[in-house]
Order: C-alpha cells, then structure tokens, then sequence
C-alpha cells in the first residue's frame, strides 16, 4: 500500500491509472483516506523525524519568500464576520421620473 500511494504522488498519475502489481487502487485509496483521517501519517511522519533528529539527519535551513507565500483572505481586507453594512440610501434626482 505505502509503494502504491508514494508512486501515485511521484509520478502525480491518476488513481485508476496505477499499476496492477500495486493491487487494487481502491483500496490504496480507501487506505490512504483512513490513515489521514485517524492521524497514522501524522504519527510515522514524526516517528521519523525524531529519528533522523537524533542520527543527525536533519538540516533546518527554511527559506520563505514573496514567490511562494500568498496573505490570508482576512489580510487581504476582505469581510469580517458579522452584520453587513447598511446599503447606501439612494436619493431620487431632481430630474423626471420615470414611468
């Protein structure tokens, strides 16, 4: 299952489109939503970073610029939550009305 879903992110093929020595790609699916879902990724993710923390592995060198980091909606100024603005009123003109 761990080959099917790493060749699937790799190679960025569709899901129906792996393999058949993979196996089923419904199940390699299934298995990788639950796994998300009930945070065993989360869990291998750190067993293996403090393992490679503690053999040395590890290089912390983080470089974020403009090109990559994009602000957040809410800095952005969009709309706060809450009750809108009351609209505008809008004053008749002194010309004609229509009919």
């Amino acid at each position: 299952m761990i080959d099917a879903i790493a060749f699937k992110y790799r190679t960025g093929t569709p899901w129906m489109d792996l393999p058949e020595h993979f196996g089923s790609w419904k199940g390699a699916h299934n298995r990788l939503r639950k796994w998300a879902a009930d945070g065993t990724w989360e869990k291998v993710f750190t067993a293996l970073l403090a393992q490679a923390d503690a053999e040395g592995d590890l290089d912390w060198v983080v470089s974020v610029d403009s090109t990559i980091v994009r602000a957040h909606q809410h800095a952005a100024g969009a709309r706060q939550k809450g009750p809108r603005p009351a609209s505008r009123t809008i004053m008749p003109s002194g010309g004609p009305a229509a009919d």
